[in-house]
């Protein structure tokens, strides 16, 4: 693991103090959006989504589900991530403990990703990730029951997939994210 000189620990580099100059990335992996949606099983059990959108393709990079998702997690899932589709310049979250504790802020260093967090209470600010997080909420949340979290997990999968490759988006000028991938690319 990278030591940190002194006057770069993250704790001082300023991390925590929101950054949040919304721009609209025009490039794939310039910025990732991370949030978290909660839901329940059908016995009553909670699980919570981790959602993980490139802003500039507008692609679902991950959903994750589990019963707890700590921020050692959140790392090795963005570190799985990035093994598919390459790193972000920049990670935007909100400030949920999963996002703000050691874990995330070590990762994100080590890698060489910034990492900038939204004002409390200022959803707008991470736009990207809020309107995945409701169409997700519209369309598969509200639609299905689980009984069990590798049953929601499988679900996801399909939905994400359905979500990147064969659904259309009108604010992608009808192209599917995968398509305006392509797009942006060529």
């Amino acid at each position: 693991m990278k030591a940190w000189p002194s006057a770069q620990r993250p704790a001082e580099r300023g991390s925590r103090r929101p950054d949040c100059r919304v721009t609209s990335p025009t490039r794939a992996n310039e910025r990732w959006s991370l949030d978290v949606v909660s839901d329940q099983l059908a016995n009553g059990q909670r699980f919570r989504i981790l959602n993980v959108v490139d802003d500039g393709t507008r692609e679902g990079v991950l959903s994750y589900a589990a019963t707890s998702i700590p921020g050692s997690t959140v790392a090795r899932l963005l570190a799985d991530a990035i093994q598919e589709r390459g790193q972000p310049e920049v990670l935007l979250t909100d400030n949920k403990p999963e996002f703000t504790g050691r874990a995330v802020d070590q990762w994100a260093y080590t890698q060489g990703i910034a990492h900038q967090f939204i004002d409390p209470g200022k959803p707008v600010q991470n736009a990207y990730i809020e309107s995945f997080n409701g169409r997700m909420r519209d369309e598969f949340l509200n639609v299905h029951w689980f009984l069990s979290v590798p049953q929601a997990r499988l679900s996801l999968a399909i939905w994400r997939r359905d979500y990147n490759i064969v659904r259309p988006h009108s604010s992608l000028g009808n192209l599917t994210p995968q398509e305006f991938a392509r797009h942006l690319a060529g």
